[in-house]
């Protein structure tokens, strides 16, 4: 249809206008080619909206962490800013995390990340504790970046000058160790008179964080005459995703993928029709697996403006047995002559591992802020040095397989943790998945267990208090040196002297279960303080729960 109006306009037009706009219109009913090509030949792939995130408005720019749990957009829908003279709103950062295996509703990740300047969201880091973002600074865009602290995300800062320049600086991407930065900047900004955008990249200086050499080209094969868009790169390094006008393009933005080969970036391949539509299809994030993707179009059939779309790759394909089963599915009319499997487009599965985790306190299960060295054990270097989070204590990194790793965890007032472990050659894509539990050993610590329980008014401990007991056991058990004092504490509902005698006699209960396990009596003590060291208040339901508690005290290391 399109090529046909194409050709009218072609045959039709003075030959000045087909002199002026030649390259355009060469280019569209190219692009009308690749279309149909590609559209005869579907890749082997599920694209599906992503309606839990989606609005009428514009949603774009998805940025997920490799595991694929928490995704950050950019939306335009409405906030609390001025819109523009059209009534849109300007762009803000939203969250969405898996939860039942569903992406929740975005929630305005507000005030530094969201301002009224009208930010993007370019690319959360591997592990979820870093942001790139760019906006508008008085004439020109620049790149900026944010850290994760606890719950709160820092003030985002701009990149220093290697990097951001009096031209545009827009979509940009980490690279595997953090090193390099790669990012879209505009052509003028390289020196070149022509529009459009090109992607660079930037070393970083040193293993400094702030200050980056000169930024230099991908390459030729990679950058076109055209627009170049959005770039990611794969948490292994060697794919390179982006989106182009150029190339093969189907029409408007596509999605290419391109790998690091010889020390160069190789010639792009189009992802293929449905990942690619003659619409505008931009920014390709992917999970550390390969198995999903997520992307934004303003295709037909979506929410409105530009919508987030998962893609699920669905692997190679299984090789067909030429069976006589085979040929029974075939019509009589039409027979197969040979049976023939078109390759698919997917990420190339080296061997990668995720390892994620937490780092908690072993007795309360309440997350600690640690530190974690990770070595190669073979050379014994380290290769990682990282805090994990304080509100969470998540970690997530990359790693590559066939090595022996080893861990070191430390945390103040807690017990030096170690462990080895060998990341095998997997097929394809490993995930390790951690908890840390970390031995409190701080002198002066209480610690509230939670998780024991007692029958109404009475000292006698329930079943279901075993495991945190055991827990306990444990720490008393891995640190010899430890004397603690347990201590039980009630409400201020009844008679004082009732409450003294039964938290008494429950602090009591838990010494005796901890001596029958093993436990000397003379690194325990017992007390009851009745409702005499309240932790809030006894005005509500709530606050008198939270008082009614079984503490211990570390009295000595």
């Amino acid at each position: 249809g399109a090529t046909k109006y194409y050709k009218q306009f072609e045959a039709s037009s003075k030959s000045k206008q087909i002199e002026s706009l030649g390259r355009m219109l060469k280019k569209r009913l190219k692009e009308c080619g690749y279309g149909k090509e590609m559209m005869a030949k579907p890749e082997r792939v599920w694209i599906d909206n992503v309606k839990s995130v989606n609005s009428p408005e514009d949603d774009y720019s998805p940025c997920i962490t490799t595991d694929g749990t928490t995704m950050m957009i950019t939306s335009r829908r409405k906030n609390s800013h001025q819109p523009n003279e059209v009534g849109v709103y300007d762009g803000d950062i939203y969250t969405s995390e898996i939860k039942d295996g569903k992406w929740s509703k975005p929630i305005n990740a507000g005030s530094p990340l969201s301002t009224e300047f009208d930010e993007t969201a370019s690319m959360l880091s591997y592990d979820g504790t870093k942001l790139l973002t760019f906006k508008k600074e008085a004439t020109d865009y620049n790149v900026y970046e944010s850290e994760l602290k606890g719950t709160k995300w820092s003030k985002p800062e701009a990149l220093h000058r290697g990097l951001n320049t009096i031209h545009d600086q827009t979509y940009a991407s980490y690279y595997k160790n953090s090193r390099r930065l790669y990012f879209v900047t505009s052509k003028k900004a390289t020196g070149e008179n022509s529009k459009g955008d090109e992607i660079y990249y930037c070393q970083k200086m040193n293993n400094s964080k702030t200050e980056f050499g000169a930024a230099q080209s991908v390459g030729i094969d990679v950058n076109t005459k055209f627009n170049e868009g959005s770039v990611y790169i794969h948490p292994r390094g060697d794919v390179m995703y982006f989106c182009s006008e150029g190339h093969n393009s189907m029409g408007g933005y596509d999605i290419f993928m391109s790998k690091y080969r010889q020390g160069q970036w190789q010639e792009p391949v189009n992802l293929g029709y449905p990942i690619n539509t003659p619409y505008d299809d931009y920014f390709f994030a992917v999970t550390a697996s390969g198995k999903y993707a997520y992307i934004a179009s303003n295709r037909e059939g979506g929410q409105g403006g530009l919508d987030i779309y998962k893609v699920t790759f669905w692997g190679d394909p299984k090789e067909l047995q030429s069976s006589t089963e085979d040929y029974l599915l075939a019509s009589i009319a039409n027979p197969i002559q040979e049976v023939q499997i078109e390759k698919a487009v997917t990420v190339d599965k080296t061997a990668l591992t995720v390892f994620k985790g937490m780092t908690i306190d072993a007795i309360s299960r309440k997350a600690v802020e640690a530190t974690i060295e990770l070595t190669d054990n073979s050379s014994g270097k380290v290769i990682e040095s990282f805090t994990t989070n304080s509100a969470s204590g998540k970690f997530l990194l990359s790693l590559e397989a066939g090595k022996n790793y080893g861990i070191a965890v430390k945390a103040p007032g807690y017990l030096f943790h170690s462990e080895n472990f060998d990341v095998m050659e997997p097929t394809g894509f490993n995930m390790i998945n951690k908890t840390i539990e970390l031995k409190n050993i701080k002198k002066g610590s209480k610690i509230a267990l939670r998780n024991i329980f007692f029958a109404s008014g009475q000292s006698t401990l329930k079943s279901e208090s075993n495991s945190e007991l055991d827990r306990l056991v444990k720490l008393m058990k891995d640190v010899p040196g430890l004397v603690i004092e347990i201590s039980g504490h009630t409400d201020n509902v009844g008679s004082e002297s009732m409450n003294a005698k039964l938290s008494k006699d429950r602090a009591a209960a838990v010494v005796t279960y901890l001596t029958s396990k093993g436990i000397a009596a003379s690194r325990l003590q017992s007390k009851g303080y009745g409702s005499s060291r309240p932790v809030a208040t006894n005005d509500n339901a709530d606050g008198r729960q939270q008082n009614r508690r079984t503490e211990f005290e570390i009295l000595s290391n």
